[in-house]
């Protein structure tokens, strides 16, 4: 079965820095896309950043404008978002994701950040 298991959300000051981590197991991981999502309160799921293993391409939104950095580790099928400067409306649940030839996420973590 495939797995992605999130970690590193929490409570964080505007202004301040999280690392959201996630696991991925049951896929050969260098031949999927990963990134994250997020979906903040009452609104639609909204895409951050992905790396295409394939070629390590990465693309970010635009709003994250320098504040977010993905990065992966394929050894250990793990990738990270890392989250800095944040702002009140960085909050939200921060799902991550594999894709191939389908969709894999995991079960979210809660980012909160308070001006």
């Amino acid at each position: 079965d495939v797995r992605l298991v999130e970690s590193g959300g929490g409570l964080a000051q505007a202004g301040g820095s999280l690392t959201l981590s996630c696991v991925v197991s049951g896929i050969t991981f260098n031949d999927y896309a990963v990134g994250w999502f997020r979906q903040a309160p009452g609104k639609e799921r909204e895409g951050i950043s992905c790396i295409v293993n394939e070629d390590a391409t990465i693309y970010y939104a635009d709003f994250v404008k320098g504040r977010f950095t993905i990065s992966s580790n394929n050894a250990e099928s793990t990738v990270y978002l890392h989250l800095n400067n944040l702002k009140p409306e960085d909050t939200g649940v921060y799902y991550c994701y594999v894709q191939r030839f389908a969709d894999y996420w995991g079960q979210g973590t809660q980012v909160t950040v308070s001006s």
